[in-house]
């Protein structure tokens, strides 16, 4: 069993002082904390991926990088990478590379999400995600595994 901390990377107000942090404040807050985590020895840290206020966490495989190179245990985790609004072949790149930087610390959870106002914003419509959820898993799934991958699918332009 591995014991970790997960942040869905949210800015809101301190319940304490009643005030909102900024956008970098909380960023060097979770960062502080992905670092304390390893230091008390948890195993795993996790944020999730948002494109909409109140949450940071845009491009969670810079983060998980940058924490990766401060650390030298901790698994690094998304929680969740969104399948539906992401382009498969870039999670497999982004990832991939986030696999070498954390040498192989790097574990990878994928969702389809739960906000549907942002699926739009991606050229995605949420009433298609069950089935582009399952089309981009199965073709994430061949790029991770096959050297060559031949694709063609309903959402998206063939390999």
């Amino acid at each position: 069993m591995q014991y970790g901390i997960f942040s869905v990377s949210d800015i809101t107000r301190d319940p304490v002082s009643g005030e909102t942090p900024s956008e970098a404040e909380r960023i060097d807050a979770i960062v502080k904390i992905a670092t304390h985590a390893e230091e008390v020895g948890l195993d795993v840290f996790a944020i999730g991926e948002h494109h909409n206020p109140p949450f940071f966490s845009s491009s969670p495989t810079t983060l998980l990088a940058h924490i990766a190179a401060l650390t030298e245990k901790l698994t690094v985790t998304t929680s969740t990478t969104l399948i539906t609004t992401n382009d498969p072949v870039r999670i497999a790149e982004e990832y991939a590379m986030l696999q070498h930087l954390s040498k192989g610390r790097m574990d990878l959870m994928v969702g389809r999400g739960n906000t549907g106002p942002v699926y739009p914003w991606f050229g995605q419509d949420i009433r298609k995600s069950l089935p582009l959820a399952l089309e981009n898993y199965n073709l994430l799934h061949r790029l991770w595994r096959e050297d060559v991958v031949d694709w063609e699918g309903r959402f998206r332009t063939p390999l």
